[in-house]
């Protein structure tokens, strides 16, 4: 497995989304010896990041649930499980009847945090990642309270996700020349619109890890080669499937994206992971980024 740098490690250039274990848009779930399965595959792919939320969860009072399920599978796992990179994000809220909302004061956060520690079995979260802006708040106020949590020691590195490069930018300026590790956005063929984002980040040395990076649960990760012809076509002249192109197609935009496709069956993740080693020629590349509307 190629591999890509994310808060000073290096990781699989691939990742594993694991929300569609606990949580996707047709509520079809694996039992729990398919979730840790499908997990283990991914390991044995040479996946090395997996990404999880606190929010991943059946229902409202099941919270924790993916991370729990992702530590009983690195926990459970027959390698070397030292080289494995976990994050998890915070700042969404999920309460009775489903009412979701967002809070990003540091004593929701600190809480946040104290239970993925707790969900995921460890000292420390490698890097913690704000999942979506809290508007009743200041944008550096957040930035700053997750930068104390860092200073804590609870926080190893900040990431954040669903943000604008004006949001990036105001983190950058908080935490300092090297202090953002990654942004996690939305971005597919089927939903491009982040590219400025990404090329923000290629351009400041940040990891950027598209989320459904396929397209999504629901049928638009496996309808993707039908919906964009391009890369069904060349998806034909490399004898793969499209899904794997539209993965390569994300790595070869820039050298800090790290795309985390998700997966709730062992031969998805698999097939994802493959992803690394195929190379495209610059024409395949144009061809897939002119059929999304994005130029090259």
């Amino acid at each position: 497995m190629k591999t890509r740098m994310l808060a000073r490690r290096e990781v699989s250039a691939i990742g594993l989304g694991a929300m569609p274990l606990s949580m996707n848009n047709d509520d079809v779930y694996p039992t729990p010896d398919e979730a840790v399965a499908t997990v283990h595959a991914a390991l044995d792919a040479g996946v090395t990041l997996i990404d999880t939320a606190d929010i991943y969860a059946p229902a409202w009072n099941e919270m924790g649930h993916n991370e729990r399920v992702v530590a009983e599978a690195v926990r459970t796992w027959a390698g070397d499980a030292s080289g494995v990179f976990l994050t998890t994000k915070g700042g969404i809220t999920r309460s009775d009847g489903e009412r979701w909302g967002r809070n990003g004061s540091l004593d929701y956060l600190r809480s946040a945090v104290e239970a993925s520690l707790q969900n995921l079995g460890v000292d420390t979260i490698e890097l913690y990642q704000y999942h979506r802006p809290d508007r009743s708040l200041v944008y550096a106020r957040i930035i700053e309270n997750l930068a104390t949590l860092r200073d804590e020691g609870l926080i190893g590195a900040i990431g954040i996700s669903n943000a604008s490069v004006e949001e990036i930018e105001i983190a950058q300026d908080v935490l300092g020349e090297g202090g953002l590790a990654s942004v996690q956005n939305e971005f597919s063929p089927r939903h491009p619109g982040s590219i400025d984002e990404l090329r923000h980040c290629s351009d400041n040395g940040i990891a950027f890890l598209p989320w459904s990076p396929l397209g999504g649960t629901g049928g638009g990760a496996r309808r993707v080669g039908d919906r964009f012809s391009a890369f069904a076509e060349v998806a034909r002249a490399h004898d793969v499937s499209p899904q794997r192109v539209v993965l390569a197609w994300e790595l070869s935009l820039g050298e800090t994206v790290i795309p985390i496709p998700g997966a709730r069956r062992a031969a998805s993740i698999v097939d994802s992971a493959a992803a690394a080693d195929l190379v495209l020629s610059d024409e395949e590349i144009a061809r897939c980024s002119f059929s999304v509307g994005i130029d090259a």
